[in-house]
């Protein structure tokens, strides 16, 4: 399957069992996430050594209610945390990485 090309396509997807192996490890980490697994999600986030990763890892802890860590990948992100709903900010993220 294609790399979706707007969030509506991709949440078109979060009905099939799985993300297509060929997408970039953020975007799977975010249809897990938009999948309600989020140990599959934080499974690939944490794995991820980079600001993208961070971000995601941030959105998670956050989606799991644990601020304090939550801030910590926000700071790692150099994102300041978040005043929108978890549905907006999943959106926004996977609007990025569906953008670069």
């Amino acid at each position: 399957m294609a790399t979706p090309k707007s969030y509506e396509d991709f949440k078109q997807t979060l009905s099939g069992p799985n993300p297509p192996a060929d997408w970039p490890e953020a975007l799977k980490a975010l249809w897990f996430a938009g999948s309600d697994n989020w140990e599959a999600s934080h499974d690939i986030a944490q794995d991820m050594f980079n600001t993208m990763g961070s971000w995601i890892h941030a959105y998670l802890h956050r989606v799991e209610g644990d601020k304090f860590n939550a801030g910590y990948w926000y700071r790692k992100a150099g994102k300041s945390y978040p005043s929108v709903s978890l549905e907006q900010e999943h959106q926004e993220i996977t609007e990025y990485v569906l953008d670069n």
